[in-house]
């Protein structure tokens, strides 16, 4: 990318071109920001915090998309181009998180006799999974600056390469997510749903809200999976956004279900 012309655009090389649909979205994330950190501080809790932050993050996120759909200078500028690319990144870490801990939560305040093999055991420690996932953002961030200002072939060619492994790693991570949500569904069908605020909405079907959020994130990322070597169509926004932005977006809006996310007054200490 750092041979390419003067004057080249990097947005629409890059198949950005709706103001609108950055916009909508971006307005869309501004009252959601403040639903989320109104009950951050009603009802404390990490996964409110953490999504509070992913929507500030996509409003920040969008807010450029349009700037570089909407001013050639800006879709000209690489820097502005690559912060909005690792923005974009550095935000689905929350989302992503967020429904984790929402499943581990709602599994510690049921009193459900969890499965205990090595594999659950492993994927209920937070630790490892905030570092596999610190270490996919990380690779996805030096995959696309490598990519982006690389001075030879082969730098641009690892760059492609890291923004690939990233990309599975999350895939993966999605995934270990709504296996977890498959346990938690599997013992409240036979012990029962959690006791605490059992009259809400959110936690009598907490299992529909916990699977299609799983559901939601896995489709996310398995359309950028499943069109990793094909740029063209990943980019399509006629793609990106059905596939991509908005199954984010329904996740973040099935947080918001009264009762769903149990505060940390519910946990066990």
């Amino acid at each position: 990318m750092s041979s390419a012309p003067p004057g080249f655009n990097y947005a629409k090389a890059y198949g950005i071109d709706s103001v609108a649909g950055a916009v909508i979205f971006a307005i869309i994330y501004v009252p959601l920001f403040f639903l989320y950190v109104r009950q951050a501080i009603v009802r404390p809790t990490y996964v409110f915090i953490v999504i509070a932050f992913f929507c500030a993050v996509r409003i920040a996120a969008f807010v450029l998309r349009a700037l570089l759909a909407s001013v050639a200078t800006d879709g000209q500028n690489l820097n502005l181009f690559i912060t909005y690319e690792i923005m974009y990144n550095v935000g689905f870490f929350g989302l992503l998180y967020s429904a984790y801990s929402l499943v581990v939560d709602r599994g510690l305040v049921s009193d459900l006799p969890l499965p205990s093999d090595p594999i659950s055991s492993l994927t209920r420690r937070r630790m490892i999974f905030r570092l596999l996932l610190t270490a996919a953002v990380s690779i996805g961030i030096t995959g696309v600056i490598e990519a982006a200002v690389g001075t030879t072939q082969h730098t641009v060619d690892v760059g492609d390469t890291l923004r690939k492994v990233s990309l599975y790693m999350f895939l993966i991570l999605c995934i270990l997510v709504a296996f977890q949500a498959v346990l938690l569904v599997r013992a409240e069908a036979f012990y029962g749903t959690y006791k605490v605020s059992e009259g809400a909405f959110g936690a009598r079907h907490g299992i529909h809200a916990l699977c299609l959020i799983s559901l939601l994130l896995v489709t996310r990322q398995g359309f950028f999976a499943a069109t990793v070597n094909n740029a063209a169509k990943q980019n399509n926004e006629h793609l990106w956004y059905p596939l991509a932005a908005l199954p984010e977006l329904c996740a973040v809006l099935l947080f918001a279900a009264p009762g769903l996310v149990p505060s940390l007054a519910e946990l066990p200490s």
